[in-house]
């Protein structure tokens, strides 16, 4: 089909001005500081983490980066702060897993993740290990050895986790399904008070954060029978998965994640990837990391968004099958 030269020249230049708004977007932003909300308070991975790739990508972004903590109902309030900001790219929020599931537990939190954000790139995976007290289960170091433990007692062995409605009660109830055993939650509030109980014995088992049990598995206080993660992890390599010890095909891994209000321009999702990825390859922010408690992992915006669709569809079953409800 003919066209007249004139129109050629119109829809050549409108192409090129489409692609010139795009570089100019790319460029221009960020103009001023970004702030970064961590759902929870200062001191833990979340934070942690989140300061330290905040550091970083401040610098290669040429703007500082203000991290603000935001924490209450398991960072539903953050989250509703983020998703009410507008879609620019100077507000944005490191997620962690219970914020993924927090609309499962609290009332009209007003926000679902899957649908209500922009993502854009994983950055760390936090490692959920099994211990148990051993003056209180000598001879327990497999998840085999436990599972024989609870049969015996017929469901009324204790175990705790840093809350009803926690990634690890969650894990725990998949995991009594899968391994046809019972135990009884003890739930606590917070993660300091339940593994201060486990070290003294009033509760024998726990299901923590690796960064919380870390100290006490190396001190012998506690004992490490099993790692959550699909693979083995660097701080305790000795100690087995879940999947290895026979629950084939288990995975919880607690992860970390940036995200914006949803509608976040492109431009700025694909700056934020490429600077990110940079980051998270250096062995030197990788070590300090992994010195917080977490391990360095990027995946970009497509990924992040098929774990959180998976990961969210996985758990709300199991919420839905136990009836459960964060006390």
């Amino acid at each position: 089909m003919y066209a007249h030269p004139m129109t050629r020249r119109l829809a050549l230049a409108a192409a090129a001005t489409v692609v010139a708004g795009s570089a100019w977007a790319q460029a221009a932003w960020p103009t001023k500081p970004i702030t970064l909300i961590v759902p929870f308070p200062p001191g833990g991975p979340t934070d942690v983490v989140s300061r330290i790739v905040g550091k970083e990508l401040s610098e290669r972004l040429g703007q500082p980066i203000i991290v603000e903590n935001k924490s209450g109902a398991s960072g539903a309030i953050a989250a509703g702060q983020v998703k009410r900001a507008a879609p620019d790219g100077y507000t944005l929020m490191t997620l962690a897993t219970p914020t993924l599931f927090a609309p499962l537990f609290y009332k009209n939190t007003g926000y679902e993740v899957t649908q209500d954000f922009t993502p854009i790139a994983m950055i760390y995976d936090l490692p959920i290990v099994m211990v148990v007290n051993p003056e209180k289960l000598p001879g327990v170091t497999t998840l085999q050895q436990l599972i024989d433990t609870a049969r015996a007692q017929k469901g009324a062995l204790n175990y705790t986790t840093s809350g009803a409605g926690s990634f690890g009660h969650m894990s725990m109830e998949l995991l009594k399904d899968l391994g046809k055993f019972d135990m009884q939650h003890v739930a606590y509030k917070g993660g300091v008070p339940a593994i201060t109980d486990t070290i003294g014995g009033q509760v024998p088992i726990m299901y923590a954060d690796l960064v919380a049990a870390l100290p006490h598995i190396k001190s012998g206080k506690l004992v490490a029978v099993a790692v959550g993660s699909p693979e083995r992890v660097a701080m305790i390599p000795e100690v087995k998965t879940i999947a290895e010890q026979g629950i084939h095909g288990f995975s919880a891994v607690s992860l970390g994640a940036f995200l914006g209000p949803k509608g976040l321009p492109p431009a700025v999702v694909e700056r934020l990837n490429k600077e990110l990825k940079e980051i998270l390859s250096q062995k030197a922010v990788q070590d300090r990391i992994l010195g917080a408690g977490a391990i360095a992992r990027y995946l970009p915006a497509a990924q992040l968004q098929q774990s959180l669709t998976t990961d969210y569809a996985k758990w709300s079953k199991v919420v839905r099958e136990k009836g459960m409800a964060a006390e």
